[in-house]
């Protein structure tokens, strides 16, 4: 049994949710999302809560069942509160600005690295060393902030790079005389 299927995903004031077949609408204060389900779980909305169960007993309905509850369960709060990622540019004259919908990085390359970001993401750097990157989708966000992050990974030795703000990087000892 799915200890994270059974449980129900609770609709906070302001969303709304509608099942039509396999697909699933919410919409919140923040955006609005469509889920397609597979065909082995039933989703139905109920006393302000939705709820997914499995149609069968075989391991691929036992999988989609949780999946799919934690999907919705991201959804409902994209849609609400939305995603957050923070990166930390450590370095000496590593630093980022926005200029429009282009990141401009300066990370010790011969040149500077500009990053588009995609439609449905905020990215903003409140400071030079800093990187907030928002929005709705947990998928998208991770895979912006982790697009930023592959330009310059954090290095063992002196902790330079870009790292998520919560992040710690393992340092090793440098060579010794």
């Amino acid at each position: 049994m799915s200890r994270i299927g059974k449980r129900p995903v609770e609709l906070p004031s302001g969303v709304t949710a509608s099942v039509s077949g396999q697909i699933v609408e919410i919409k919140g204060p923040k955006d609005s999302q469509s889920f397609t389900a597979t065909d082995d779980v039933t989703i139905a909305v109920e006393d302000n809560a939705i709820t997914v169960t499995p149609r069968g007993k075989s391991k691929r309905a036992r999988q989609q069942w949780g999946m799919s509850r934690t999907v919705l369960a991201n959804m409902v709060q994209g849609c609400t509160q939305g995603f957050k990622k923070e990166l930390e540019i450590n370095g000496v004259g590593y630093r980022a600005q926005m200029q429009g919908n282009t990141l401009k990085l300066s990370l010790g390359l011969s040149h500077e690295v500009n990053f588009e970001v995609p439609a449905g993401i905020t990215v903003t750097a409140p400071k030079p060393t800093e990187i907030i990157v928002e929005g709705t989708d947990p998928q998208l966000v991770g895979q912006v902030a982790a697009n930023i992050r592959e330009w310059r990974k954090p290095e063992p030795y002196k902790g330079k790079g870009i790292k998520y703000k919560d992040e710690y990087i393992f340092r090793k000892e440098g060579k010794k005389k």
